[in-house]
């Protein structure tokens, strides 16, 4: 029997998504384009995640609903929604966020029509925990990313401008399985659409077609301290490893620089694009990229003196 497999591949990763998770399976499932398969990847919610998640799969025969035992951390669990994917395309979509009905249809167009372009994404708006839009994502508008310079995609990529919405980009699944996935370090987001734009151009629908719910349990709101000047990367780092960090220190930056470098390496590239990019990674050092290294130091200075002087117990409060 020949299965007939789907050109669109979704995969959601979610945990303890009961308060946003209807209203983006919703979204999903209003597309106007309908040749997908929706595949949730549910990594050990304690909340109603579960319930929600297999009446739709009983109602609708294009989702497939999975349950990790554990937590695996947010990366893995992303990237098993992937390995259980069979479309062409394939997307990662959040429990929170939203879809306009016509996101899949331009996003799979601009795909068919141009095999240059290795993910498409639209503009950005952003909603409250309520759905009501309170703004645009268009203050750090990337330049480079279309371009047929490889260089300059990577550029953008790197650099701080590059907010990561893309990372629910509609992708060619050929293309995500020459990169390492997800990694278990801190923005390793960022890593992965670094690497991407070394394979292919990155198109954006000039329309906000994707809606990111800012809430009061979305990431930045929960992991970024509000009160102190540094950060705890240890906690920051439960989410993408599923555990407690052990770590002695934890330099985030120093890491993400370090991966740019085997991404570099890795993609199969001529001498002289190779030579362009590590020089981008130069430039992103002499930029922003030293001072971003300097901070992981001094971070992890000022987080050991509070814990010297107020205890572990007073930073966790």
């Amino acid at each position: 029997m020949n299965v007939v497999k789907p050109s669109v591949s979704i995969g959601l990763p979610v945990f303890n998504g009961e308060k946003y998770l209807i209203e983006a399976v919703d979204s999903i499932l209003s597309q106007t384009y309908g040749d997908f398969e929706l595949i949730i990847s549910d990594n050990a919610s304690t909340d109603k995640t579960q319930q929600i998640c297999r009446k739709y799969a009983e109602e609708d025969n294009r989702i497939r609903y999975y349950r990790n035992k554990i937590n695996l951390g947010g990366p893995e669990n992303y990237n098993l929604s992937f390995k259980l994917s069979s479309g062409n395309y394939f997307k990662w979509a959040a429990y929170d966020d939203v879809l306009s009905p016509e996101y899949l249809k331009k996003c799979v167009n601009v795909l068919d029509t141009d095999p240059s372009v290795v993910l498409c994404h639209s503009k950005v708006s952003r909603i409250d925990e309520n759905g009501r839009l309170i703004g645009n994502y268009d203050d750090r508008t990337l330049t480079k990313i279309s371009s047929n310079k490889i260089n300059e995609r990577f550029s953008d990529m790197i650099s701080p401008r590059n907010t990561c919405w893309a990372i629910h980009a509609l992708m060619r699944s050929s293309c995500l399985r020459k990169t390492p996935l997800h990694g278990k370090y801190l923005d390793a987001d960022r890593n992965l659409l670094a690497e991407l734009s070394l394979l292919g151009r990155i198109y954006e629908i000039p329309e906000h077609l994707f809606f990111r719910r800012d809430h009061p349990q979305a990431y930045t709101n929960v992991y970024y301290s509000k009160i102190m000047a540094f950060q705890d990367y240890r906690k920051q780092l439960a989410w993408w490893t599923g555990k407690r960090s052990n770590a002695i220190i934890v330099l985030p930056h120093w890491k993400n620089c370090f991966e740019y470098f085997k991404s570099v390496n890795r993609v199969s590239l001529d001498l002289s694009d190779r030579l362009l990019c590590f020089r981008e990674i130069g430039r992103w050092l002499l930029r922003e990229g030293s001072g971003l290294l300097k901070w992981d130091l001094i971070n992890e200075f000022e987080l050991r003196r509070f814990k010297l002087h107020y205890g572990s117990a007073k930073l966790d409060s």
